[in-house]
């Protein structure tokens, strides 16, 4: 006679052992992807995906496509961040500063959506410039802050996220592709 009590013990390890799996992908990733771009940060890069639903069952590729959401994500969101900024009395240093943000996170928007879809397709070139892109709109609009003195981006921690974001994203189009030849 069949007895299920032998099935109990898979039950009961399988999540043990598929989450411990895909922490060790994500950790494996996240060291070569600090090791192969200094500026991804290994703690930033683990603690991020970590958090994204869907990374538990992700493949490499798979963590790839989650970088890029949580940068869409972020883009997003310091895109809304920055129009209430502007709706906040600023000094005119300030408000021209946050104008041209604003202007950079509409066009990173655009660039990260065209870049999952790029992503998505194996054109990893295209996504590539893409996400270059927006990494260049987050350092442009910190570095249009440093230009006048005595004025403070309060966009510091939002660009260096999505700077990060895009390191992590590029590293991986840089492991898939090292990997499929």
């Amino acid at each position: 006679m069949f007895s299920p009590s032998w099935c109990l013990p898979f039950f009961l390890f399988a999540p043990l052992f598929l989450s411990i799996h895909a922490q060790t992908l994500i950790h494996s990733t996240c060291k070569v992807c600090s090791q192969q771009d200094p500026t991804v940060n290994y703690q930033f890069c683990t603690t991020s995906l970590e958090a994204a639903s869907g990374s538990r069952h992700a493949d490499v590729r798979g963590l790839g496509k989650i970088s890029l959401q949580l940068t869409h994500t972020n883009v997003s969101d310091t895109r809304s961040h920055i129009k209430n900024l502007l709706k906040k009395k600023a000094s005119s240093s300030q408000k021209m500063r946050l104008d041209d943000c604003f202007e950079l996170y509409s066009d990173a928007v655009t660039d990260i959506k065209h870049a999952m879809k790029s992503y998505k397709s194996k054109h990893y070139d295209e996504a590539n410039v893409l996400i270059s892109s927006v990494m260049d709109a987050a350092t442009t609009c910190e570095n249009g802050f440093k230009e006048k003195r005595n004025v403070v981006s309060p966009l510091t921690k939002r660009n260096n996220e999505t700077f990060e974001l895009c390191g992590i994203g590029l590293s991986i189009i840089h492991i898939l592709r090292v990997g499929a030849k």
